[in-house]
């Protein structure tokens, strides 16, 4: 059972309790990878948790980029969240259709843009599911509400800055990619990629966070999996994957077991894997 803390990870009985709180705002945030065949947003207009805004992180992205999904300019988030009716002085909570997938990117963006009331549901959909709660098929009646947005630009890296990282090996680069794609022996979900990883990254698989119902271990088991790859805790750390959707999972729990000087590789593989000007590496860390 997970100690509930609305700034990182509440659980299914928590939110239940909260359901009717005034200032509680609830985000689905589903995503799923091109060749899982689901469609999020069809999924959350035939069910979801009640009074659950849809967030697109597709969308709600800088479509500037050739790259998918990467943070959106400051006005464009605040635009959104008008419009979804999340603002000041709400608490948010984000659920996604996988369990604890998707969700914490945007746990980690709300964080990005200086919001500090923001928690993942742990478990998310399926276990609020299996215990048979409440869900509705209704949009959410939207009011407005500003949001102050001060972005917090030392929790996301580029390519330049974790080129360097790697170079200096003055943070952990801590990848959260399954083992075979880390090491290159499997091929990349996108086309084109190089395969492999960043010279000096160490590898913790998100899925081994996580328990085996989707909810995320004990903090103290949590630093046990990050310290059985190889990292150095006592380093600051970037966390990278294959599209900087999964990295997140990896913030979320150094979060939890109390390290908050993390930041996020935004391109991740999808960039660097494509860039022909850094190197990449294979085999074990």
């Amino acid at each position: 059972m997970a100690q509930d803390d609305p700034r990182t990870l509440v659980s299914t009985e928590w939110l239940a309790q909260h359901l009717k709180d005034p200032d509680l705002r609830i985000i689905d945030a589903s995503w799923y990878l091109p060749g899982d065949g689901r469609d999020p947003k069809a999924e959350y207009d035939s069910a979801h948790i009640p009074g659950a805004r849809f967030f697109d992180i597709d969308e709600i992205a800088d479509l500037r980029s050739d790259l998918p999904h990467m943070v959106p300019p400051v006005e464009k988030f605040m635009s959104r969240m008008r419009a979804m009716g999340v603002g000041d002085g709400h608490q948010v909570v984000v659920y996604d259709g996988a369990g604890l997938f998707s969700a914490a990117r945007v746990w980690w963006l709300f964080r990005l843009m200086g919001q500090d009331n923001v928690a993942v549901l742990d478990g998310g959909f399926p276990k609020w599911q299996a215990e048979g709660r409440p869900v509705e098929d209704l949009p959410p009646v939207i009011r407005d509400r500003h949001m102050t947005v001060r972005r917090q630009n030392h929790m996301v890296r580029d390519v330049t800055q974790v080129s360097s990282a790697s170079k200096l090996g003055d943070h952990e680069i801590i990848d959260a990619r399954a083992p075979a794609r880390f090491r290159g022996e499997a091929p990349e979900p996108r086309p084109g990629l190089r395969a492999g990883h960043i010279p000096g990254s160490k590898n913790v698989h998100f899925a081994t966070l996580l328990n085996e119902d989707g909810t995320m271990k004990a903090p103290d088991d949590l630093r046990a999996v990050f310290a059985s790859a190889g990292v150095d805790l006592d380093k600051p750390a970037i966390t990278t994957c294959g599209s900087g959707v999964t990295a997140a999972v990896l913030s979320l729990a150094m979060e939890r077991f109390g390290k908050s000087d993390h930041s996020l590789y935004d391109g991740s593989w999808t960039e660097w894997g494509m860039f022909p000007t850094v190197p990449v590496a294979t085999g074990e860390a």
